[in-house]
């Protein structure tokens, strides 16, 4: 039954959470490490409603789903045949009454959805300016890695939008940004509340960085004990296997 809903190139991938997989195509950009990472660190009381902008596939809103962190799932994306491959996900694990895709821009947000409709939202957008690093001929994983659809400052305005007084928005993104993560967010009256460093082994510097900011929020922020994914074995640590569900 689980073949009838794919088409070509496509593959069924188990998410290791409560049952949940998802369809995915090599030839498009395939969720990693910090769509789960972000999943786990994102916080949300079991009522709220959750938006997740350049979901992709959708991955994001189906670990949260699973994880029973919200009521009501949404997730956004550009590219009509991956919001199409996404809506097909939500229907193989049968999450049609709680969870939706909607294909649309982040930059025209003010036309799709009303100010203030979510208590979460959450993003791995783009990590690289659109001008900096060598780009993929796919198109796809251009758009996913690249600021080519939407920058930073765009992402950060339309959660700001979505966001009704006091909600959070959690992303996932690259140090080196943090000095701009951090500026854009305030001016966009989102206050950082928690930050976490991902490090590949404890002798390298973090390349990761997860980010809570809260709408309104007052002006603390805690810095959480680094994530390290490989021990000295080489091996996935205790703490990076618990965030797979293992």
């Amino acid at each position: 039954m689980k073949n009838q809903i794919l088409i070509e190139n496509e593959r069924i991938d188990d998410l290791d959470c409560n049952g949940f997989c998802i369809i995915q195509n090599p030839s498009y950009f395939c969720f990693g490490m910090d769509a789960v990472l972000l999943s786990n660190f994102a916080v949300s009381r079991p009522s709220a409603r959750v938006i997740d902008l350049g979901t992709g596939t959708g991955v994001i809103p189906l670990l949260m789903r699973a994880k029973n962190k919200g009521k009501e799932f949404t997730g956004l994306e550009i590219q009509p045949e991956i919001a199409e491959m996404a809506s097909r996900s939500i229907k193989l694990n049968h999450v049609e009454d709680s969870c939706r895709i909607v294909e649309g821009d982040i930059k025209n947000i003010r036309s799709i959805f009303s100010p203030g409709e979510f208590d979460v939202v959450t993003s791995n957008p783009p990590y690289i300016k659109s001008s900096d690093g060598l780009k993929n001929d796919n198109s796809s994983v251009n758009i996913a890695r690249h600021e080519i659809m939407v920058n930073l400052e765009e992402v950060i305005e339309a959660a700001s939008y979505l966001l009704n007084s006091g909600g959070s928005f959690c992303m996932v993104h690259k140090p080196f940004r943090i000095p701009e993560i951090i500026g854009l967010l305030k001016k966009n009256k989102l206050e950082p509340k928690r930050i976490q460093f991902v490090q590949p082994s404890i002798s390298k510097e973090p390349n990761m960085v997860l980010v809570e900011s809260v709408k309104g929020g007052g002006a603390f922020c805690r810095v959480l004990p680094t994530l390290i994914v490989y021990g000295e074995n080489g091996e996935y640590t205790e703490q990076l296997l618990k965030y797979y569900g293992k």
